[in-house]
């Protein structure tokens, strides 16, 4: 340790030379942790170095520790809005807890990497992500070459570990990894070589694994005893038939239980059906919207709006998700088996009519395309029947600028915000029925054509950032 220590102390003086140095490689090395990170959070980086990256990410309250003294001493010079101490991770004295904790470019020279990532948890909520952010096994000969023609910062003798190496340690020391993210494969500024390389082809499948710096973002692992309160929310557009079943159907879960339907322009009374089911149950806590906008992804922004739930769920009112296996995405949530709960239609047979089959063959393929872009596996990305927590819908629609108001379904609009917070997402396999009451509302050419325009509007704002 003392070795480090002296290495990393007798640097001190020169990080800022390499970093000016190689402006453009932390330029783009930023923006990725800027992606990751929000600003306006509680950040501790691990490993900290002089403090520029942690003033990179404009935290609200910013803590980094870095066993080397004289690295600390020009940090705390540089950037007196943050604090910096000297340390290793299992001597630091707080009690503050964090939104994210960063380890970039540290896992390479930790010694006991099980012992440290096992020290991060008493600055951990349940909703703490840890970014660790490594060199690729595939560049070491290469940052070696770098180091001895003086192109960069030198370092000790690393751990070079893959991607599997880091999960098993994750895992070991009470995490679950969410995603994983790959980025740079030209460090080095050549006008518009380097942002064609870096922006587009370095994001392409197989070359991605060829990219130097690679992220995994994690999750501390909690066990949860408590109950939830529950809203369900029911957009309903010709649904008459179903609304009472939609009410008699779904079973009793969670600490408590509303529902909330949001009406949309019904020519078949679908609004005055829900009146009379109000009156009629009234041991059931039931709320009548009428929408004043257009499409899904309305109705539902509108219904959560409304919600008290501390658990929002969605039921399409055609009933072709049964009510019945609601309780499902319930427990997955209270039971911490992911954030957010995606149903999947396409793992139990299709009954007979549920689905045709153009619909099937484009929910598969845009399931494929879409495990690409977003970094986590998706069979079914447009089944209707989602859930998440209030907390993080709000914290969703607080950031909801940076993908705007594009989405008439609702679903992507959900998926993408989610992804964006590095919430741990699962699909839920449910059996899906055929429609017992009213016609299918689904327009599938003009809808397609809306989901390709999706689809680039995704790749722009997620892949090709």
């Amino acid at each position: 340790m003392k070795d480090i220590i002296n290495h990393y102390n007798a640097l001190a003086q020169k990080r800022d030379y390499y970093r000016a140095k190689n402006k453009y490689y932390y330029y783009l090395l930023n923006k990725q942790y800027r992606y990751f990170v929000p600003e306006n959070k509680k950040v501790l980086e691990v490993g900290c170095g002089t403090g520029d990256l942690l003033n990179v990410l404009n935290p609200s309250l910013g803590v980094g520790i870095d066993i080397s003294e004289e690295m600390i001493k020009i940090a705390r010079g540089k950037y007196p809005n943050l604090s910096f101490r000297v340390g290793e991770i299992n001597e630091l004295k707080t009690s503050e807890k964090f939104d994210y904790v960063v380890l970039s470019g540290l896992i390479g020279e930790i010694d006991d990497i099980q012992k440290s990532l096992e020290s991060l948890k008493p600055f951990c909520t349940k909703d703490t992500r840890i970014v660790i952010e490594y060199y690729s096994y595939f560049w070491q000969y290469i940052l070696k070459i770098g180091e001895k023609l003086h192109m960069k910062i030198p370092q000790r003798m690393q751990n070079w570990i893959t991607a599997q190496d880091i999960t098993n340690f994750l895992v070991l020391a009470g995490y679950e990894p969410i995603k994983k993210e790959r980025c740079i494969i030209f460090p080095k500024n050549i006008w518009i070589v380097s942002y064609l390389l870096n922006k587009y082809i370095a994001k392409l499948p197989i070359i991605n694994a060829l990219t130097l710096n690679h992220f995994i973002i994690a999750r501390p692992i909690y066990q949860n005893d408590k109950e939830f309160s529950v809203s369900i929310v029911m957009p309903c557009r010709n649904e008459k038939g179903n609304i009472e079943q939609a009410i008699m159907r779904t079973p009793v879960f969670g600490s408590k239980q509303e529902f909330i339907f949001v009406e949309g322009g019904s020519k078949d009374e679908t609004f005055e059906e829900v009146q009379r089911i109000i009156e009629k149950y009234p041991e059931k806590d039931i709320k009548l919207y009428k929408q004043t906008g257009q499409g899904k992804g309305d109705a539902v922004r509108l219904g959560f709006s409304k919600a008290e739930g501390d658990i929002l769920i969605i039921l399409d009112a055609d009933l072709t998700v049964p009510a019945e296996e609601l309780e499902k995405f319930y427990y997955a949530l209270k039971n911490n088996r992911a954030e957010f709960i995606n149903g999947c239609r396409l793992v139990y047979p299709l009954e007979k009519e549920s689905m045709r089959f153009l619909n099937l063959v484009a929910n598969k393929l845009f399931g494929i395309f879409f495990s690409w872009l977003l970094g986590q596996r998706f069979k079914d990305t447009l089944c209707g029947t989602k859930a998440m927590f209030r907390h993080h819908y709000l914290e969703l629609a607080a950031n909801r600028s940076y993908f705007g108001d594009f989405d008439p379904f609702g679903d992507f609009d959900l998926i993408f915000g989610v992804v964006k917070l590095n919430l741990k997402i699962i699909e839920l396999p449910i059996h899906y029925k055929s429609r017992q009451y009213g016609a299918t509302q689904i327009k599938r050419f003009q809808h397609g054509l809306l989901l390709m325009r999706m689809c680039l509007f995704a790749m722009r704002k997620i892949k090709f950032t």
